[in-house]
């Protein structure tokens, strides 16, 4: 089947036209959503506002697909209503080949990674047009171009529901925390208070530069998850990562031996008084921007997050939580074996049709 197939560059198939170089001093408040590429990466990014005009070519409807050409390379279907469209992001508009939408998004898609390798730009990375539009494509007849979006929307939409059945277990096991421990932050079942002086020690990090770093045997985490391996480690395991700059919300919990770095802090809870799991989630529901001082970075220091207080229930009571909460995980790592294998699949599939 593949033989037969002509192969076309992108810019005989479409045109791409990029959005309005919007200035900072056009955004406001209300008006019509600009589309830039944090609004495709992530759909909880806030919106900036233009009121007033625009070329219709840079107006942007659901359906719409979209392809972030700087900074991070993506193709995306926009489903957010009508918006203004930013620069560094290309409309797609289907006026020279009969080319199914969906069809084009994954061989776009499929080849990001190689128009990667063609990036200019010192600051902000971006794809020239001219090498964009000289991208080769598959370009097989229409029906056959559905059969294949069909094979590839399958696994894409396991994937989503296995991604899905994660977050279920996630708000079971947050579920399960309340039901039994009740809010944290008002006691309502009268547990013991103890401040984290009294049951926890707080590991502070190093500076990255300061260890050798190889592909040894225990990570280095940081606020934002694992960022290199070392062969030595400071915090015991199941400790729990919280950062102490950036990412100051997002508690980690680790359950090997690791290295946290200085832009993070380990938490060791004494295990004869507290069980890491229930520290783990007290952590969750824990707002740590209360405790920010900064003005830019938001950042913790070791002296309040020892003056914090947490109601402490009997360890038996724990362990308990923390046996049931052992039961989630092990679903957990079940299904993420499955998105990983899916993953591959989908990468598999891609290649086969794409390249």
């Amino acid at each position: 089947m593949k033989e037969s197939w002509l192969y076309k560059r992108l810019g005989e198939v479409a045109s791409f036209i990029n959005g309005y170089a919007f200035k900072p001093e056009q955004w406001t408040s209300s008006g019509t959503p600009i589309v830039r590429i944090q609004n495709l990466n992530n759909p909880d990014a806030p919106f900036n506002y233009y009121d007033g005009e625009v070329p219709d070519k840079v107006k942007i409807k659901d359906g719409d697909l979209l392809i972030s050409w700087s900074a991070s390379l993506g193709a995306y279907i926009w489903q957010g209503g009508d918006a203004f469209l930013n620069q560094h992001i290309f409309k797609v508009e289907f006026d020279k080949l009969d080319i199914d939408k969906i069809y084009l998004k994954y061989a776009v898609i499929s080849k990001l990674n190689m128009m990667a390798g063609l990036v200019h730009g010192a600051t902000m990375k971006h794809i020239v047009k001219k090498d964009f539009d000289n991208t080769c494509i598959p370009y097989p007849p229409i029906n056959e171009q559905k059969d294949i979006v069909s094979e590839l929307d399958k696994i894409n939409e396991l994937i989503s529901l296995k991604k899905a059945q994660l977050g279920d277990l996630d708000a079971l096991a947050q579920s399960l925390f309340y039901d039994k421990f009740g809010d944290p932050t008002k006691n309502e079942k009268g547990w013991e208070v103890k401040n984290w002086s009294d049951v926890l020690t707080i590991i502070n990090g190093k500076n990255q530069k300061a260890v050798e770093c190889n592909d040894g045997d225990y990570p280095i985490y940081g606020s934002g998850g694992i960022m290199s391996y070392a062969n030595n480690w400071l915090c015991p395991e199941d400790c729990i990562v919280i950062g102490r700059k950036g990412n100051i919300n997002k508690p980690i919990f680790v359950h090997t031996k690791f290295w946290n770095v200085d832009t993070a802090f380990g938490l060791d809870a004494k295990r004869d008084i507290l069980s890491p799991t229930y520290l783990y989630f007290f952590c969750i529901d824990y707002d740590f921007e209360r405790l920010n001082k900064a003005v830019t970075i938001p950042s913790l220091t070791k002296a309040d997050l020892l003056k914090i207080s947490m109601p402490v229930p009997s360890l038996s009571l724990q362990r308990d939580f923390a046996k049931r909460i052992e039961v989630i995980e092990q679903q957990k790592e079940q299904i993420s074996s499955t998105i990983k294998d899916l993953e591959t699949l989908l990468a598999s599939r891609m290649q086969y049709w794409f390249d």
